[in-house]
């Protein structure tokens, strides 16, 4: 049973956990009664077997345990606040409860917080992140990050931020860090490749199609789910036979989510389309989309891309990126010299290094390209990529022989 019970967290949890939250408005106490109804649940699915809807089944326990807490507490109001919950809990049927997870989302990226604590406490209580796992994502400690997320739940509690969606002129000040969340859970997914316990990639992707549902129209969300649906797409394709990391360019493309990429062209057609400027996430998802067309991508558009990109995004990953469509233009001198003022803003970030080793490759500096394939090595977190890495740092070391050998 207690594999049943990982299952359903694994897949269900932050559907859980923002149904508790939107019922009784304590990011702690929801978190505390999950707890309780899960070590219920071992002993009372052993006994009794699997309920039905294991997920409303753990909703309604931990719904009641949250209450039971209030009434331990004492207090008249939590006393008050229990009465409250209890009238509405035998009101409600679980199998009606809806889908709260993007009210959950605004709550967390409220403007009162910080950018790192919004984006820390979405990966916690919606897609069930540990704390260690969010850690590491921001290289920080376990326990800083620990404290950073109970001062965050903290602060909500104290200033009675609203678990509501913003109503329209508060938009604009709550969407970017929205998308970013939204785009950041993506990358969490893609960055663990196809074998991940979950599919954090689809979360995203379910998540934006709330947001585009909501807001329908709007060319930024459409740009940002674009970006991860032309991502998504190509999921089963991203490696080879022998497990290494494959470029678009090389993919089966047999393996690619035709409906989803259709959606995803859509989406980025009707962002494309909008009266304003196109935003960072719809420059991304064109670029995206120049990746997958039929025909050799067109560089040089995507250079262009880039340019745009850089004048509404001037961050050193998209100057990095920049640098890539700039040498696969023919230009690899000028791409080696952007990349000079990259070292230091990357020094711990791995594409710039694997970068860096095919540019000195194609300038003819193989035995300098050796050592930034191994600084590219130490620095990957993912086997595919290592794999690929390996495979271009053998081929570079031999050319690197070969040179010294020629007198």
């Amino acid at each position: 049973m207690s594999d049943c019970l990982a299952a359903t967290l694994r897949a269900e949890g932050g559907r859980i956990r923002a149904a508790l939250i939107a019922r009784v408005r304590d990011f702690e106490l929801a978190e505390e009664a999950l707890q309780d109804a899960a070590a219920s649940a071992i002993e009372h699915w052993g006994r009794s077997g699997l309920p039905d809807r294991p997920d409303a089944w753990l909703i309604r326990v931990a719904f009641r345990k949250a209450i039971d807490r209030l009434r331990r507490a004492g207090r008249d109001r939590d006393k008050a606040e229990a009465v409250a919950l209890l009238a509405r809990d035998e009101a409600e049927e679980p199998e009606m409860i809806p889908d709260e997870r993007l009210r959950l989302i605004f709550t967390c990226c409220h403007p009162a917080l910080e950018w790192k604590s919004q984006v820390a406490l979405t990966l916690r209580t919606v897609c069930g992140l540990t704390t260690a796992d969010i850690a590491r994502a921001f290289l920080d400690q376990e326990a800083t990050m620990g404290q950073r997320l109970s001062r965050a739940k903290a602060r909500i509690a104290a200033t009675g931020i609203g678990f509501r969606v913003p109503d329209a002129e508060e938009w604009d000040t709550r969407l970017g860090a929205v998308l970013s969340v939204l785009y950041l859970i993506f990358n969490a997914g893609y960055g663990e490749g196809t074998h991940q316990s979950r599919d954090l990639g689809g979360e995203a992707i379910f998540l934006g199609r709330l947001l585009d549902h909501l807001r329908p129209g709007d060319p930024e969300i459409q740009g940002a789910l674009a970006l991860t649906l032309l991502t998504h797409a190509r999921r089963f394709a991203r490696t080879g036979p022998d497990g290494a990391t494959l470029p678009p360019s090389k993919q089966d493309r047999s393996l690619w989510d035709a409906p989803m990429i259709a959606e995803g062209m859509q989406c980025l057609n009707r962002s494309l389309n909008a009266p304003t400027p196109p935003g960072p996430y719809a420059l991304k998802a064109a670029i995206a989309a120049c990746h997958i067309l039929p025909e050799q991508p067109d560089w040089g558009k995507i250079l262009k891309l880039y340019d745009a990109l850089l004048q509404r995004e001037p961050t050193p990953v998209v100057q990095l990126n920049r640098a890539v469509a700039l040498a696969e233009t023919g230009e690899v001198s000028l791409a080696l010299d952007a990349l000079s003022v990259l070292q230091i803003p990357l020094a711990d970030y791995q594409p710039f290094y694997a970068v860096l080793a095919d540019l000195l490759l194609r300038f003819g500096q193989a035995c300098e390209a050796v050592a930034a394939f191994d600084a590219a090595i130490d620095r990957t977190t993912r086997s595919e990529d290592e794999v690929f890495l390996r495979k271009r740092r053998d081929a570079a070391a031999q050319k690197c022989a070969e040179t010294r050998k020629t007198p």
